[in-house]
């Protein structure tokens, strides 16, 4: 923390730091990497996001911070393992969430915020096809009532939509449509694991999984990992690089107890939107994490999405879902396209927990 820092918290003020990403990178989603461990994940996402950063090596940012899941090993504190991709020496300042990699952002940000720290190196990772992943799931819901069912996200989740059916929230014909955007949005993204071009007759005609889900409703399994460098925009300009600017992050809980709130809205997306004034100025681009296709209807409508927003342009969690990467993939791809020049403002959700349990609403701008 510097002097000037310090001098202005004594004084009761809090300096307003703007948050940049000037650099994001992520794998090839694939169903099954075989032999490759989490580190051979990792490593080159880190040497390719320092190298589009300009930088050398994890030293020269201030702060490291990895998502991840320990139940995908079977291991306590199984993350370390992946931390061995940075190098262990020399020591760095390094942080952990057993969440997707958007909240890894988030712990970077509020370290940026205090004056901690100028720049960070946001990383999540995930190898889900040794294992059940649904039944791994199981392990967010509440200890005593759900959690030993061993009720698993999909039929979890297929619950959810059927009850957005019941209410008339969404139908048949709206969930196939999502689906069929995603596959067809997913052929420019090179890391997407599922395109191609299916009309809704097509998708419609396709037998129910766990009703009312078809399995191109639900997210495949994938591994891969993603990596990003965020810093304030003082240092992206001394760095000399080009930047979309965070202009906001908001999260907000709901209770994982599903009997006791409604599961065909998402009051804490909507919470978490007004907050931000989300809906103050035009959205160009919208990048929702929702691993089923009745979720991004209803995320979509808690964000107050209009019609003009482009949605899921990189196809979304239907064409590529890394556990703990993809909160930070849906930041990630509009923060790219904002520095391409594609888009001027963005918006960015990133969920965990059981049925939209948990939401994180992230607005971007331009510089």
């Amino acid at each position: 923390m510097t002097d000037t820092f310090r001098g202005e918290l004594r004084q009761g003020k809090l300096p307003q730091r703007e948050l940049a990403v000037v650099a994001y990178t992520r794998s090839k989603a694939v169903r099954d990497v075989g032999a490759k461990n989490e580190i051979e994940l990792i490593m080159p996402l880190i040497h390719q996001v320092l190298a589009d950063a300009g930088l050398n090596s994890v030293q020269d940012v201030d702060f490291t911070c990895s998502g991840s899941c320990d139940y995908l090993q079977g291991a306590a504190f199984a993350f370390v393992s992946g931390v061995d991709a940075l190098g262990a020496v020399p020591p760095i300042k390094e942080s952990h969430v057993e969440m997707d990699a958007a909240w890894a952002l988030y712990e970077a940000m509020l370290k940026i915020k205090m004056g901690a720290a100028d720049s960070a190196l946001v990383y999540g990772f995930a190898k889900s096809s040794p294992g059940q992943l649904p039944q791994v799931m199981s392990q967010q819901l509440d200890p005593y009532y759900c959690s030993p069912l061993w009720l698993d996200a999909i039929s979890m989740n297929a619950m959810q939509a059927q009850a957005c059916l019941d209410a008339n929230v969404v139908s048949e014909e709206d969930l196939a449509e999502v689906v069929s955007r995603s596959r067809s949005n997913a052929k420019s993204n090179v890391s997407a694991q599922l395109s191609g071009d299916y009309s809704v007759e097509q998708l419609l005609a396709e037998p129910e999984y766990v009703a009312p889900l078809r399995k191109h409703d639900c997210p495949p399994i994938s591994d891969g990992a993603s990596a990003m460098i965020v810093c304030t925009v003082e240092k992206a300009k001394e760095w000399g690089l080009p930047y979309a600017i965070i202009k906001g992050m908001d999260h907000r809980i709901e209770t994982h107890n599903l009997g006791v709130r409604d599961l065909t809205t998402s009051e804490s997306t909507t919470i978490a939107a007004k907050a931000l004034g989300l809906n103050d100025k035009p959205i160009d681009i919208a990048e929702l994490h929702a691993p089923f296709s009745h979720q991004e209807i209803l995320i979509g409508k808690a964000l107050g999405l209009d019609k003009d927003t482009v949605v899921n342009p990189s196809g979304g969690c239907l064409a590529a879902n890394v556990m703990m990467a993809a909160g930070l993939d849906c930041i990630g791809e509009v923060a790219k396209r904002i520095i391409n020049g594609e888009a001027k403002r963005g918006v960015a959700h990133a969920t965990s927990g059981p049925c939209l349990q948990h939401n994180m609403v992230i607005v971007l701008e331009a510089a």
